[in-house]
């Protein structure tokens, strides 16, 4: 798909692997819509894009709050891309260290952003882009973000490895749904990134976790994730596929 005289959707775009995403589809000349729950982020993002993006802050689990993003996007041009970055995880085990059962609430309620959250926005945006005229035989391509954890969770990812197997899982399905709307569905699983999220950590920490990648032995770059989805929305033989993103890293339990 050539990126021209579109505009795209990027979920969780105000910070990380969302924000890297945006910036490289804006300096392709599209015209990007991020969203994201945190309006400071937000206003941080805005000014790194600049006028050509619009940030919209929704929670991807309304579908109200969605379909205002989409209706931005389509306000500015054709939306023919969508890169699904939102989501985030907690610990819960099923036997807390007090040996009491582990919340079922606190389960619910990740599976449902990560994974109830996905299946939202992709059906929303799929909608929309199915009323596209095709271009090359394409109408559109989404890509959505799984990790590794779907395939190694760690001791305490229950809830979050339980709804990025279901996007893993969902991803052929979805193609095989939307081809007959030429639309394209592909997931990225990354390993160990650089996000505000682990920039939190100490700093022997973060080097501790670089140097489980085996090569190379370090955090995985924002601008990478995005460099990964631009190329799969530009290779429409990029179809139905999880591709892992990690370095080879392969979890330990803990």
């Amino acid at each position: 798909m050539k990126l021209q005289n579109m505009s795209a959707v990027v979920t969780g775009g105000a910070s990380g692997l969302g924000l890297a995403t945006a910036v490289q589809l804006r300096d392709r000349g599209v015209r990007v819509v991020i969203a994201d729950m945190n309006e400071e982020r937000g206003a941080n993002a805005m000014q790194v894009l600049g006028d050509s993006c619009v940030f919209v802050k929704a929670n991807v689990c309304d579908t109200e709050a969605m379909n205002a993003v989409f209706d931005a996007a389509v306000n500015l041009a054709p939306l023919r891309a969508l890169v699904h970055c939102a989501g985030y995880g907690a610990a819960v085990r099923l036997v807390e260290k007090d040996g009491q059962p582990g919340s079922l609430e606190k389960f619910q309620e990740i599976v449902n952003v990560n994974l109830v959250g996905t299946y939202n926005t992709l059906r929303l945006a799929a909608a929309r882009m199915a009323q596209n005229e095709p271009i090359d035989g394409e109408r559109g391509a989404c890509v959505l973000t799984a990790s590794v954890a779907a395939y190694e969770g760690q001791i305490g990812q229950i809830p979050y490895t339980s709804a990025k197997a279901g996007i893993v899982g969902m991803t052929l399905v979805a193609a095989r749904d939307l081809a007959q709307r030429l639309i394209r569905v592909c997931t990225i699983a990354p390993g160990i990134f650089d996000t505000p999220l682990l920039a939190r950590l100490p700093d022997h920490v973060r080097d501790a976790l670089g140097k489980s990648v085996p090569h190379p032995a370090r955090l995985g770059h924002p601008d990478e994730f995005g460099m990964m989805a631009v190329h799969i929305l530009e290779n429409a033989m990029l179809n139905g596929e999880t591709i892992r993103l990690d370095g080879a890293i392969r979890m330990t339990p803990r």
